[in-house]
């Protein structure tokens, strides 16, 4: 494990059913943090989700800007299936870090794939090395799901992404940071279509969906194209809504859907 130093939140002053871990990673030479939800799973080998923010957020967005637990207990009333939601920092890299393995200012890749899975697989009870591992995002987090997902497609069993940039350059939509600051080693590092061509007999179930006043809304048609082109199974889903914390409170309920139903076809 790469990671350096682990701190665990004390149950007995952590909201119910919550844990935050703080990793000195080696990946990335500081601390940065994690929001865990569901950590009292009673299923042995519980699945996990890794859930993936924006540019701008921070590991607690999704349940503190999006009601993460609200929308997973009211989904739970209703349903089977079990999953462990891990909401992990991007890094912390300017605006967003965009979850790449950059030349200059970190692995932000092997932060999610190494450090945050193996932190807790280490320090959640009923998750194990036998746990499945989902991944899913919004905006930026779903550009990471989607390529981390095709790009790790032996570990991951499942991809599901909200109002998704598809193409690095995207990101000037949201931040003024300059492209040149995510360089990778490898010249299509960045390039989701890359990883999903190289690894497409192995690929795991995909869906995506986008609100049809985003700004992100044309992109993630071209990107449906994209896969069409490519002879890749995929399930995109186009509703009303904006690029907003609204939008992806109710759609992420989708993620979990899609998620269920994978586990259990297994």
């Amino acid at each position: 494990m790469a990671v350096k130093r682990l701190e665990v939140s004390n149950p007995k002053y952590t909201a119910d059913n919550t844990q935050l871990l703080t990793l000195h990673s080696s990946h990335l030479n500081r601390r940065h943090d994690v929001s865990i939800y569901n950590v009292n799973a009673q299923k042995k080998d519980a699945p996990i989700i890794i859930l993936l923010h924006g540019v701008y957020g921070n590991h607690w967005a999704w349940m503190h800007l999006g009601g993460l637990h609200i929308a997973y207990d009211n989904w739970a009333k209703n349903n089977h299936s079990e999953f462990v939601v891990v909401m992990p920092s991007d890094g912390g890299f300017d605006e967003g870090s965009g979850y790449l393995p950059t030349v200059k200012n970190g692995n932000y890749d092997q932060w999610i794939m190494d450090d945050v899975i193996n932190s807790v697989i280490k320090t959640v009870d009923n998750v194990s090395e036998n746990s499945p591992v989902y991944i899913s995002g919004l905006s930026m987090g779903g550009y990471g799901a989607l390529r981390l997902g095709s790009k790790y497609a032996d570990k991951i069993s499942g991809i599901s992404a909200h109002s998704s940039i598809t193409d690095i350059n995207e990101l000037s939509l949201f931040t003024e940071t300059s492209i040149d600051e995510y360089t990778c080693a490898e010249s299509n590092e960045a390039s989701i279509s890359h990883w999903l061509t190289t690894n497409k007999e192995s690929l795991p179930p995909i869906r995506f969906d986008c609100g049809q006043d985003d700004v992100l809304y044309e992109g993630n048609l071209k990107f449906a194209e994209t896969l069409k082109h490519l002879g890749i199974q995929f399930k995109f889903e186009s509703f009303t809504g904006e690029h907003s914390w609204d939008y992806w409170h109710e759609h992420v309920l989708k993620t979990f859907d899609f998620f269920a139903q994978i586990e259990q076809e297994k």
